[in-house]
């Protein structure tokens, strides 16, 4: 590693026009990767640049993947040892065969939930449907939300040459690495926005990769988990680890307000979710009705639908791992943007 690394010192990497990425120090040896746009898959990443490297999380394709690379290249000296994966969507694990030789972290639930939610061929097929002369007016005229995220997504990313590499060093409730003299904390905290939902933790520094257990000024989207389990978390944040800095899985980099403010969304949501299912209102409805208040200047706030409809699983006693259907739930997300007169963003 670089000496310059141990001495805090601001670097700050250009940003592609096109592809708005920034890289912040956020501690003496941690450093952050943030997707500006904050939309879908736009993730962070995190650098820990002591004892051999660690990278947390690989971005959403190759191009942003090899954009990381070089802006973490200016504050390392080598390829990092480790990577740490802090959950299975496809925007926290699709550079991973960039890191070649490296040891990759992550639950052990990771490996079979790739392969369900992380498919690279699945988002290419969709991307090239939208795009078709022919099956794209189709495809938008039966699934317009459908169609309008996968070109969103082709805005900015390229599934391409992607291949899934799973983690080979699988722990179940927590994992403790010890770079030179630095430990760090890897802790299952899942399932909140996915099964194998891990955060990474510098006691030493105090600071928290948080992954998508924390998403900052962008509305959250709850796949797999519960509203309970994600405020255990939230709270155990909060009440024990007492971070000084966060780096959200989207978003940008804050403190502790930015647990207090996810949770207050999460529980302004259930609260409203209750209310409107007890009077028999579908979730499509109530996402169209309920009031957004503050959360109405978060990005994407139409994804409120997903979590309204989390909560109505959870009133029904429905499994936490009920699997979505995927034209469904961005065709409700679509519709629920244009009811309140909003530009729909995914």
């Amino acid at each position: 590693m670089l000496a310059e690394s141990n001495v805090m010192k601001k670097h700050t990497a250009p940003v592609d026009e096109e592809k708005p990425m920034k890289m912040e120090q956020v501690s003496n040896t941690c450093f952050a990767v943030l997707n500006e746009k904050n939309r879908v898959c736009d993730a962070n990443s995190g650098l820990i640049n002591v004892g051999g490297g660690m990278v947390i999380d690989t971005q959403s394709d190759l191009p942003h993947a090899r954009q990381m690379i070089e802006m973490f290249g200016k504050v390392w000296s080598g390829m990092p040892e480790r990577v740490v994966n802090t959950h299975e969507d496809s925007d926290h694990v699709f550079g991973n065969q960039l890191f070649q030789g490296a040891e990759i972290i992550g639950h052990r639930s990771l490996p079979e939930r790739m392969k369900t939610v992380a498919e690279p061929t699945e988002l290419q097929h969709m991307m090239q449907a939208a795009a078709d002369p022919v099956t794209g007016p189709q495809l938008k005229a039966m699934h317009p939300g459908l169609s309008a995220a996968a070109n969103q997504l082709s805005e900015d990313y390229d599934f391409s040459g992607v291949e899934l590499i799973p983690p080979t060093t699988l722990f179940d409730d927590r994992l403790e690495v010890t770079l030179d003299d630095v430990e760090v904390h890897i802790l299952h905290v899942g399932p909140c926005h996915e099964v194998g939902d891990a955060i990474v933790w510098m006691p030493k520094e105090r600071v928290l990769f948080a992954g998508d257990v924390l998403f900052r000024l962008c509305t959250p989207m709850g796949w797999v988990g519960t509203f309970e389990k994600w405020f255990e978390t939230l709270d155990m944040i909060t009440n024990e680890l007492k971070p000084d800095v966060i780096v959200p899985g989207h978003g940008p980099v804050c403190g502790l307000e930015g647990v207090t403010e996810m949770k207050a969304y999460l529980q302004y949501v259930r609260n409203e979710s209750r209310h409107f299912f007890d009077n028999g209102v579908a979730a499509s409805e109530a996402a169209r009705r309920i009031d957004l208040g503050p959360y109405a200047d978060w990005l994407c706030p139409e994804r409120i639908y997903m979590n309204i409809e989390r909560a109505y699983r959870e009133f029904r006693g429905e499994p936490f791992d009920q699997p979505w259907e995927q034209e469904k739930t961005f065709d409700e997300i679509y519709g629920v943007a244009l009811a309140r007169g909003i530009v729909p963003t995914f």
